[in-house]
């Protein structure tokens, strides 16, 4: 979640770096725990609705950029200042650090880049767009974690198991270890006995 303090530690102590180092043999996928209103377009998350609209940046920056080196610079990036969410001088400041255009960033939460990801009420095959944000990517992501029973962030998966969870300020369901040389040893050792070497694993 993009206003947690968890999330902040797990991504700047665990993830990111980890990712430095086998970005190669992973399958990296960002999502986040939050509810929807089934009666309406209407989403909720934890720390508020400013939130659910850094969460959606993030999802953006995923979906435009796919290597993660750039989106996960840049959701660290918002991270590391997580009470600004989302003022635009952060996420301005955070796109240019990580490379990323502002203009494509601002039309996919607008929803103008690629329809397939708004929700699409009246089953025309096309998005419905109100001008509000593009929330279906945001619904997409909250029903990912909530179909693997992931209710805690910051929660680091491998080959669809929890590894660890950064939880209240401390790592929980760690048992191969909380540091990053863990979670590289624990990747590298799953990558050779797949396929000989040739399939990512799933994080």
């Amino acid at each position: 979640m993009s206003k947690c303090p968890d999330a902040r530690d797990c991504l700047r102590d665990l993830v990111v770096p980890a990712m430095e180092k086998i970005e190669d043999k992973v399958d990296f996928r960002l999502s986040f725990i939050g509810w929807t209103d089934p009666h309406n377009d209407g989403v909720t998350c934890m720390h508020g609705q400013t939130e659910c609209l850094g969460n959606l940046l993030e999802l953006c920056a995923a979906k435009l950029y796919p290597q993660p080196k750039t989106y996960l610079g840049f959701t660290l990036c918002l991270s590391l200042s997580y009470p600004d969410i989302p003022a635009r001088e952060l996420v301005e400041s955070c796109a240019l650090e990580s490379g990323i255009d502002k203009a494509k960033l601002e039309a996919c939460t607008a929803g103008q880049d690629d329809n397939d990801d708004r929700d699409d009420n009246d089953g025309d095959g096309k998005g419905d767009d109100n001008g509000h944000l593009a929330w279906g990517l945001l619904k997409k992501s909250f029903q990912r974690s909530e179909d693997a029973n992931v209710t805690a962030s910051c929660t680091v998966r491998l080959a669809e198991e929890v590894r660890c969870i950064r939880d209240a300020g401390e790592w929980k369901d760690c048992e191969g270890g909380s540091r990053v040389k863990d979670l590289v040893t624990d990747v590298e050792r799953l990558y050779g006995e797949s396929n000989g070497g040739g399939k990512k694993e799933d994080v």
